[in-house]
């Protein structure tokens, strides 16, 4: 299978059958609506449902969990001893969906082979072993707390309706390794951008053993999006290179170093050792948020 789109006969547009799309045109008017209603009367019903609904998927945990939740630290959660259980449960469920996605693109990989410049089995594999480490270290941090790593926590229920599509994507026998690999670069994203919130909460939890296995995921998960990226950009025909260049100026992205021990900013950004090393006036801190913006830019398609 090609990893490029092929020329063929698609027949999803309107102007393949022009006189057709006329005649379908004119079926509307000649057939109206059932009923009158408006995208305004739409949103109005799924406001009255909003409002008798119940959440999602939210039960009280039991009072011993409640008790060692509090142990953890409910200050640094904002006065919720059962958030940081959540959002372990929603990193849980989502790396365990992202060990299924790596199982599928080596299925993937195997069925169709790769193409210059993409992943080698052995890269996916090494990969899918990272998710698996990951599960593993999550798993044990709930079950530390007191938590059931098993119960689907009102994020997880999220974050697996979030990303729905993206098995069906690589499940679909007629997309190719590079489609699914444009996939998966999604969930690479979102797994950046929530392991790093984690490493966060967890901190201001005073989990130190957790904060270093998010630490150490956060790793593993830029590695991750740095390959996938490189092995699209080989499969569109580019290079690295071609995305820098044709950035604005103002918009260039930096390399920033970050370390264990690095200080975190009034705002919850981490410093980099470059930030800290900058001139400034005597006393005066970083620049609030500045490294968290250097990483969104990093972070950026």
């Amino acid at each position: 299978m090609k990893q490029s789109a092929e020329r063929g006969t698609n027949r999803t547009g309107i102007m393949a059958a022009g006189r057709l799309a006329e005649e379908m045109i004119a079926a509307t008017r000649e057939f109206p609506a059932s009923s009158p209603g408006s995208g305004l009367a739409i949103a109005e019903v799924r406001i009255a449902y909003a409002r008798e609904g119940e959440s999602v998927r939210e039960a009280p945990p039991p009072a011993a969990l409640m008790d060692k939740a509090k142990a953890a630290g409910t200050g640094a959660t904002g006065g919720q001893p059962t958030l940081l259980l959540d959002k372990l449960g929603e990193r849980l469920a989502f790396e365990r969906a992202g060990a299924r996605l790596y199982e599928t693109l080596l299925s993937k990989h195997r069925a169709y082979g790769t193409f210059t410049g993409g992943p080698g089995a052995e890269d996916v594999l090494h990969i899918l072993h990272e998710e698996y480490q990951h599960a593993d270290m999550l798993d044990r941090a709930i079950k530390d707390l007191g938590g059931d790593p098993t119960t689907l926590t009102p994020s997880a229920n999220l974050v697996a309706n979030v990303s729905a599509g993206l098995p069906q994507v690589l499940s679909d026998p007629r997309t190719n390794l590079l489609q699914s690999l444009e996939a998966i670069v999604v969930a690479e994203l979102a797994d950046n951008e929530c392991w790093t919130a984690l490493a966060r909460l967890s901190r201001q939890a005073g989990q130190d053993e957790l904060t270093q296995g998010c630490l150490g995921a956060i790793a593993h998960e830029r590695d991750h999006l740095r390959k996938v990226r490189s092995w699209i950009a080989a499969g569109q025909g580019r290079t690295a290179g071609d995305d820098g260049a044709e950035m604005p100026e103002t918009a260039e992205a930096e390399e920033f170093t970050f370390t264990e021990d690095s200080p975190v900013d009034r705002e919850g950004y981490v410093v980099s050792e470059e930030e800290r090393a900058e001139p400034r006036e005597a006393g005066e801190a970083p620049k609030a948020g500045k490294s968290g913006k250097a990483r969104s830019k990093r972070r950026g398609p």
